[in-house]
């Protein structure tokens, strides 16, 4: 798994942070059709995916893909299956709004788990990139109830 992982990482320090907003974390693993009812059921996804690209190593990047042919090079099993499930979200009517943190990475590691040192060392970073979306989402939420009880 190594850099390419790197999302099942964030989500598992993630299940030990004290989050600052309520937040369902799920490990994506290898994604696909059977995220589905996740995409279905919250307005805001926040995912996080590794991607070859030509940014440095450690590179992280907010995105916001509304198509599959948005999403980046991903290294991940579910690249395919995740922007299937894009195109069906749309064709639905159900297409929630998607955060991609994406984090470039130098290679597939062909062997071990385990993080490098360079990508290990910005999952802080992200963490709190992470943290700082989550708490954007919430106002926004907390202001759109507002403006429907004055309406």
């Amino acid at each position: 798994m190594g850099d390419e992982g790197v999302g099942v990482h964030v989500a598992n320090r993630l299940e030990n942070v004290k989050l600052p907003v309520a937040a369902d974390i799920v490990d994506g693993g290898t994604g696909g059709f059977h995220l589905l009812e996740y995409f279905e059921s919250y307005e805001n996804i926040i995912l996080v995916d590794a991607t070859l690209d030509d940014h440095p190593n450690g590179t992280i990047r907010l995105i916001k893909p509304r198509f599959a042919k948005d999403f980046p090079p991903a290294m991940s099993t579910h690249d395919i299956g995740l922007k299937d499930m894009v195109s069906a979200l749309q064709i639905m009517g159900k297409m929630p709004n998607i955060h991609l943190f994406v984090v470039s990475i130098e290679s597939l590691q062909q062997q071990g788990i385990e993080l490098t040192k360079e990508i290990e060392h910005i999952i802080p970073d992200l963490i709190k990139k992470i943290t700082k979306l989550l708490l954007s989402i919430d106002a926004e939420e907390i202001e759109k109830d507002m403006l429907a009880l004055a309406g």
